[in-house]
């Protein structure tokens, strides 16, 4: 970041800029696990917690992947296990899986639609409630009752174009800070 100008080097960013870049590559994270504590208020609903989070993971590691790491993915996928008193586990691979398939994906998708994108989020969410259901089943011992499951991929592929555009906004809005827009 130390630019020569003149023959003399630029000052390194100051504090302000630092913590700027910070929040932004912070951003997307901490308000997708923001976004998961809200949902999980009760609301007499199916939780929206597991919804939530698939479409963060999926959108971030789409468009910003280096604000979405491995590592959020886990600790987003944990923090759903939790607030849904899941078995540990089932969050975290779920999530992990969707963020490397998601990255797999990127270079195709992010030239795309919203509308090719949100099918393709489709099939993430059809196979990510899936594993968790045959995982749940797996843990437990006993096949859960189908309803639930079908209740989450429908809050989970209906809620995706609601949480896709404020997404979308804080994305542009990024871009045009750090100058790429």
């Amino acid at each position: 970041m130390w630019m020569a100008r003149r023959g003399r080097p630029a000052s390194a960013p100051g504090l302000l800029a630092r913590l700027d870049a910070l929040a932004r590559a912070a951003a997307p994270s901490v308000s997708t696990l923001a976004v998961m504590v809200l949902a999980a208020a009760p609301m007499g609903l199916p939780t929206l917690v597991p919804a939530v989070a698939l479409a963060g993971v999926f959108f971030w590691s789409l468009f910003r992947p280096a604000s979405m790491p491995a590592l959020a993915a886990f600790g987003l996928g944990l923090l759903q296990d939790l607030l849904g008193f899941n078995p540990l586990g089932i969050g975290v691979l779920t999530l992990l899986l969707v963020h490397g398939a998601a990255l797999r994906v990127r270079r195709v998708l992010v030239k795309q639609s919203f509308l090719v994108v949100w099918l393709v989020y489709c099939g993430f969410a059809v196979l990510a409630v899936g594993l968790g259901f045959v995982l749940e089943a797996l843990l437990g011992w006993h096949v859960p009752p189908t309803p639930p499951a079908v209740a989450q991929l429908g809050l989970a592929v209906g809620l995706y174009p609601l949480l896709a555009w404020p997404m979308s906004w804080a994305h542009r809005g990024m871009q045009r800070a750090e100058g790429l827009a």
